[in-house]
Order: structure tokens, then sequence, then C-alpha cells
């Protein structure tokens, strides 16, 4: 079963320090590419947290949030750099007695200052075993909300697929009507002229016609390439590019059928085709 490259995930577990948060987003993208943001103390974990991700996922860009809550009684052993908020404020100060319109600065805001804080009252270090165990739960989560979304998917295109596959068999079964058509048509236009024609060239010249009107080796391949997307449902791994190149080739064989197209209802199951082979490749573009 394919997968889908968006989902969502979090959830939070709860310690002697504080309490740990995880909040995983992802969306479809070329390659894999994933997105941190940390709090103090825990950056020096993340190629640890990258090895995880890598683990799980093949495609898609993903957004991974760690929020840590310290408990008060942790949070009331931090400490405060309080030269390097005078700092701060009297920067500010001078800053805002240049401007005419100053933003206000709150003592929030000092709070946040990089290096205000200390994080050393707090041991990090205790926390970056519950913090990657947490994130394996998470990613689980994450890959279950990316299967299920990957069976819509699915659903979507095998709906989409059996249309193609009985617009396929209305052209092929109209492919004789059609060739019978042409010759009427041509015989009767040579029938018309006064410059007599020789049957037997003009068996040649309607052998010739025929022959670049005939789609059958277009609808063959229509439905082989439906067989291969089938196919590729039940491969394991990344299959998203796999299935973006046979609709490529699903809308090579759709644009020739147009072109080679010979009569108004070979035209709009072309036109059908195309519209289909549209709708899959947009859904596609989520598939992992």
């Amino acid at each position: 079963m394919i997968n889908s490259m968006t989902g969502f995930a979090s959830g939070e577990l709860a310690t002697a320090a504080g309490s740990l948060q995880w909040e995983l987003r992802s969306v479809n993208h070329r390659y894999l590419e994933t997105q941190f943001k940390l709090p103090d103390g825990f950056r020096t974990l993340e190629p640890l947290l990258r090895e995880l991700v890598t683990g799980k996922l093949l495609r898609g860009k993903l957004d991974a949030n760690l929020q840590f809550r310290p408990t008060s009684e942790a949070a009331s052993n931090l400490q405060i750099n309080t030269e390097l908020v005078q700092q701060l404020i009297a920067h500010a100060q001078t800053l805002a007695g240049q401007m005419d319109n100053p933003a206000k600065f709150t003592a929030i805001d000092l709070l946040r200052w990089p290096g205000v804080v200390a994080q050393d009252a707090i041991d990090t270090r205790a926390l970056y075993e519950p913090a990657q165990q947490l994130l394996r739960e998470m990613l689980d989560d994450l890959c279950a909300a990316r299967t299920r979304e990957g069976a819509r998917i699915q659903t979507l295109l095998e709906e989409r697929l059996v249309q193609v596959s009985v617009l396929v068999a209305e052209v092929r079964k109209r492919m004789p009507t059609v060739l019978e058509n042409i010759r009427v048509r041509v015989k009767e236009r040579a029938e018309s002229l006064s410059a007599r024609i020789e049957n037997d060239r003009l068996e040649q010249e309607l052998v010739i016609l025929a022959q670049k009107m005939d789609v059958a080796e277009e609808l063959d391949r229509l439905d082989a390439h439906v067989e291969e997307t089938r196919t590729a449902f039940s491969m394991d791994g990344a299959v998203g590019r796999r299935l973006d190149f046979l609709m490529q080739e699903f809308n090579r064989e759709a644009n020739t059928l147009g072109s080679k197209s010979a009569d108004p209802e070979t035209t709009k199951a072309a036109v059908d085709l195309k519209v289909l082979i549209e709708q899959m490749r947009e859904q596609i573009q989520n598939v992992e």
C-alpha cells in the first residue's frame, strides 16, 4: 500500500524535570528534508534525531518541533544573567531614543533573548533518551497517519484507473467502425472525382490511411500502464516518483490518441483520458 507524504502527530511526556512535547508536521517534497526546532540544551541531540527520522521516512518535508516545559521546582532554580539584561535594556533605550515610534520592549522579550536565562540549572542530558523515545513514538503515529492518507489516495487512483480502462475499451470497440467509415468516405470522395483512380492504388492509399489512424498500439500501452500502476501500489518503499513517471507516459499516449483521432467520439475519449490523468497526477504529488 502506498503512503502519503502528508501527516501530523503530536505527543507529550512528563518527566521529573518537566514535560517534553513533540509536534510533527509533514508535507510533500521531492526529497526528504527535515527541519528541527529544538530548545536550548537539546540542540546537540539533532544528529541522533535525524537518524531516527531517516529510519522511518523516505520522502517529504518534515517540521519537527520539540518543546520543554520545566516543572515549577526546576524553573525556580533557573538563573538570570542580570549583567546581560542591563546591557540589553541600555541598548534598547539608546535605540528607542533614535526612533520615531519604537516598539514596546517587555520583560518577556528579555527572557527570550539567548543567554538571559541560564540553562545549566537543569541537566537536559538526562532528558535526551526520553526525548528520543517520544520522537520514536510520534514518528510511528506520523507514519500511521501517512498510511491512512495513502490508502485514501490509492482508492481515488483505483477509481480513476477503472475509468481509464473503460474509456480504452470503448475506443477499442469503436475502432473497426471508425476505420470502416474512413474507408467509405474516401471511396465516396474518390468516386466523385472526374479523374479515374485505379482500385489497387485506392486500396493502397486506404491501407496507408488506416495505419496512420490506427490507435491499437496506444490503447495497448494505456492498458499496460494501468497494470503497471497497480503493480507499483504493492511495491515496498517510495513509489511516488515511479507513479509520477507513469503519469507522464499515460499523458503521452492520450496525446497521441487525440492527434490520431478520426471521429468526435475518439477525440472526446482522449480529452476525458487527459482529465483523469491530470486528476491522478495531482494526487500522486502527495505520494511518498
